[in-house]
This record gives C-alpha cells, sequence and structure tokens, in this order.
C-alpha cells in the first residue's frame, strides 16, 4: 500500500474506529436496527424460561418484559424474585428472607433497561451473527466494555424476530443463560 493511499485512508479509519462502526456494514446495521425496533415494542408477559447459573445450577420460572423493566419470578429451586426497572433492580428470596438491592449502571442486564432502548451511544453492538434461521447479537456498555456482555439471540423466519436466549457475560467471564419457552 503506497504512503499516499494510507494517508487518504487514514481518516477515514481512525473515524470508524472512534466510533465503534469499523466492521458494521449495511445489513449489520439493517439487523442492529430489527433488533432495536424489537426491543422497543416486545411486551413480554409472564413466558416461561429456564436458567443455567454459571456454575451450572438451574432455575426457572415466568419472565415479564418490555424497554425498561424487567421481571424473572423464579418458582425453581424456590421461590425468589428479580424486579429491575431503569437503573436499579430488586431481588428477594423468599427461602432466606433477604432482599437485594443493584444498580444496574455497572451489570451488564443493565444494557436492556433503557427507556427507549437504543443500540448505539451508551450501548455497543460488539458482534452479530446469523447462522440460518437465527440473528444473534451482542452488546455491551460503551464506556466499560468490560463490565459485562449481553448476547440475544433470536430466531429469526421470514424477517420476524421470536426471542428465545440470552446469555449474560459477567465481568468475572461467567456466563449465566436464560433460555424463553418451554424447557
Amino acid at each position: 500500500m503506497s504512503r499516499r493511499t494510507v494517508m487518504v485512508l487514514a481518516p477515514a479509519f481512525l473515524a470508524a474506529c472512534a466510533t465503534g462502526q469499523g466492521g458494521r456494514t449495511a445489513p449489520q446495521a439493517s439487523d442492529t436496527a430489527r433488533v432495536e425496533a424489537w426491543l422497543r415494542a416486545a411486551k413480554l408477559e409472564n413466558v416461561p424460561f429456564t436458567q443455567t447459573w454459571p456454575n451450572g445450577a438451574t432455575g426457572g420460572g415466568l419472565l415479564t418484559y418490555h424497554a425498561g423493566y424487567l421481571h424473572l419470578n423464579y418458582s425453581v429451586p424456590h421461590k425468589m424474585d428479580l424486579e429491575a426497572s431503569g437503573a436499579h433492580a430488586v431481588f428477594k428470596d423468599s427461602q432466606t428472607g433477604s432482599e437485594t438491592r443493584m444498580g444496574l449502571a455497572h451489570n451488564p442486564l443493565g444494557v436492556l433497561m433503557g427507556n427507549p432502548i437504543t443500540l448505539s451511544g451508551p450501548v455497543t453492538v460488539t458482534d452479530i451473527q446469523k447462522p440460518p434461521g437465527i440473528l444473534q447479537i451482542s452488546l455491551t456498555r460503551t464506556e466499560n466494555p468490560s463490565q459485562g456482555l449481553v448476547t440475544l439471540i433470536f430466531r429469526d423466519a421470514g424477517g420476524v424476530l421470536d426471542l428465545y436466549e440470552i446469555r449474560i457475560l459477567d465481568e468475572r467471564q461467567r456466563t449465566l443463560f436464560i433460555r424463553l419457552g418451554e424447557a
């Protein structure tokens, strides 16, 4: 590559790196817009879910989600409740009687709690995968990607998205899986 070519391309390359859009092609931008629209319109009410914690333990119950709000009502392994809204979450464990309040600003789950949801600015799309019939998109906080990663996996049939799995990778590189639908 000639020095002149490098000088001409350098500003465009640096701008792409600064915005995190260097590898995003038009189809990826389109897929990001589809997922963003899905998240903004989502009205999941009492959807059965199963969860696998990083240690391999499993549980489940019912999930309710809409932009800015998430409620996980566990029935297995015992009655527990996680309710997140905006920038905070409360976890209640009926077995121990404990109640834990947590901020979502430094939790990967927080990337899904915007209202309205935006998959740009404070949230960065780090990867999009499209095996046949699937759309998988990974999201992180733009300012501190080391805080974790959320991967949403959708069935993609005829352009219609159906969320069926959420993977949350925390700052310690532990993964939690939530699968929607009957176990």
